[in-house]
């Protein structure tokens, strides 16, 4: 099978001066263009991407791999989003992002391409943007950092919300707080709870687009950059097998990404991505098939935020490879994986060195795993809850809506005084959804009233259109669909109406009548958004709803590698 890297480098006259000659001014001698597979690393790596500034020596590891199997490595930036940076939430532009992976691999001299990748949205971004071209694709993750160290005890990113509390009602001084995010991050990589960017980095595993172990090596560990090193040299030989993501991202292949989830307690945005990634490459996939598969999934992993480990012991437990030969008996085993053997084979010599983070199927860590996908009146498409991060007594609940019609209202008023709430009550959180803010970001998990912490309550049931960090926990409904901003009944929620919670049943029921619904929705006005021009408006004109995945309604599906014009 021909190079595609030749339809540039390998033209002779005025064509093939113009693709090599610029590019020699980089030192690159005329044998590198003749038949060498050019193997591109998309780098996301930004100072303003903390997790993923160590991505500049992940890419030279990478490229010593490519060197040494005979490959031609060539490393491109792309957009880097990073989460505890960017404003107002990197997930308005996980799309954009997409978009800027799609572009520049299509209309580049590539072969195949090494996606290296950490924080939240730079994975689910950068597969959905190469799936949409489909050639040989591999990720290199950057690994979590190591845990943090505070007072005598580990820490993490879910230690955060704690900390938050304590602060809040006066428990934590201010210089205790400045104290503590200086122990946090003390190594580079992503948070070392299994959050958004573990749970991004073991679906990239699961579904068999990166090397196993992948998920778990921490970032400061020397073994990062030896699997950076192989992925390069396996980048190579993508392209002689001709293996591309299509071969690779089956249904099945999604299927076991769901059940892998579900023991590891993963993220809830795990959901909105996978879903954005299924619909480039053409599989069907709904919310009911998370509920179905995850509902057989005890929770094997012992990792905070549903537990009390950290990723970086989930790997010298025995890594993603263990938790994946203890479900044998559930996933799809034949399914192949980016280095040419299947997931099962993959496993096979894998151990569990720590019950106590690797727990057993027959002796879980919680019956209760995965995500649970809720129906009712209050979100008629879907709504998600983690069971496993959530309180046992609040799964069962009736309380009083206490209503806040967006972030701004919530902020003003949650630590008022004379805010009628008390532990019973249910939190919701209007318009913070991907259109009614713009972007869908990660404020579900409400901070409860000060007057209902200082009762030494740390958890209410709380609702809303809304995301939340993979690192918070609760008792939180997120992702209601329809959103508030197109009114969804979300919207036409009071002060005092009662609401339902039954995770067993997997209900979410609002006690108001269709016939007031009905006629509260005469009532209801689109809210002013003020975004006309620009990507944003773009994005709320074209963005799907969370149960589709938010991404935009254009996008799905892929256009191949073709390029269609050549301007030489």
């Amino acid at each position: 099978m021909p190079l595609r890297s030749q339809e540039w480098f390998g033209r002779t006259g005025k064509d093939g001066f113009i693709y090599r000659a610029w590019m020699k001014n980089q030192g690159f001698p005329h044998h590198e263009f003749e038949g060498k597979p050019v193997i591109g690393i998309c780098n996301t790596w930004s100072e303003l991407t903390p997790c993923n500034a160590h991505f500049r020596d992940l890419a030279e590891a990478v490229k010593r791999g490519v060197w040494e199997a005979g490959g031609f490595p060539l490393e491109f930036p792309v957009m880097s989003l990073g989460e505890c940076q960017i404003k107002p939430t990197a997930m308005l532009f996980r799309n954009l992002a997409s978009m800027d992976v799609e572009e520049s691999i299509r209309g580049n001299s590539l072969d195949a391409v090494v996606l290296l990748c950490g924080c939240d949205k730079t994975t689910p971004s950068l597969v959905m943007g190469a799936c949409s071209v489909n050639l040989p694709t591999l990720v290199v993750s950057g690994g979590p950092m190591l845990a943090g160290r505070f007072q005598g005890r580990k820490i993490g990113t879910s230690d955060l919300w704690r900390f938050a509390e304590d602060y809040k009602t006066g428990k934590m001084t201010q210089a205790e707080f400045v104290a503590a995010e200086a122990s946090m991050a003390r190594s580079q990589g992503h948070c070392a709870v299994m959050g958004t960017a573990s749970t991004m980095a073991a679906m990239a595993e699961s579904l068999g687009l990166a090397l196993p172990d992948n998920a778990t090596i921490p970032a400061a560990d020397s073994r990062r950059k030896v699997l950076a090193h192989m992925a390069g040299m396996r980048a190579v030989e993508l392209v002689k097998e001709d293996l591309k993501p299509s071969d690779i991202l089956t249904r099945q292949a999604f299927e076991n990404a769901i059940m892998v989830n579900a023991a590891l307690g993963g993220s809830t945005n795990f959901i909105i991505h996978l879903m954005a990634i299924a619909g480039r490459v053409g599989v069907d996939l709904s919310l009911d098939d998370f509920d179905r598969l995850s509902a057989k999934i005890p929770l094997l992993a012992n990792l905070q935020p549903s537990g009390e480990h950290f990723v970086e012991d989930l790997f010298y437990a025995g890594g993603l490879p263990a938790i994946i030969r203890e479900l044998r008996g559930f996933l799809h085993n034949n399914v192949m994986t980016v280095n040419g053997r299947s997931l099962g084979d993959n496993c096979t010599g894998a151990q569990c060195f720590d019950p106590a983070v690797i727990a057993s199927v027959d002796k879980p860590f919680k019956p209760e795993s995965g995500i649970a996908v809720l129906k009712g009146n209050l979100c008629p498409n879907g709504a998600v809850l983690k069971p496993s991060a959530a309180t046992p007594e609040l799964m069962k609940h009736t309380g009083r809506a206490v209503v806040f019609e967006n972030i701004d209202d919530y902020k003003a008023r949650i630590d008022d005084p004379n805010l009628d709430v008390d532990p019973s009550c249910v939190l919701v959180l209007k318009n913070v959804g991907p259109k009614g803010y713009p972007g869908m970001p990660e404020v579900g998990n409400m901070q409860l009233p000060a007057k209902v912490l200082a009762q030494g309550v740390h958890d209410m049931v709380r609702i809303s259109d809304g995301r939340m960090s993979g690192t918070g926990f609760g008792t939180v409904v997120l992702h209601v669909s329809p959103e508030a901003a197109v009114g969804g009944n979300l919207a036409l929620v009071q002060d005092g109406d009662l609401i339902t919670l039954d995770v067993e049943q997997r209900l979410l029921h609002l006690h108001v009548s269709d016939e007031e619904l009905a006629g509260r929705l005469v009532q209801f006005k689109v809210p002013e958004l003020g975004y006309d021009r620009g990507y944003v408006g773009l994005y709320i004109r074209h963005v799907t709803q969370a149960h589709e995945g938010a991404d935009f309604d254009f996008l799905r599906g892929g256009s191949g590698s073709v390029v269609k014009r050549d301007s030489h």
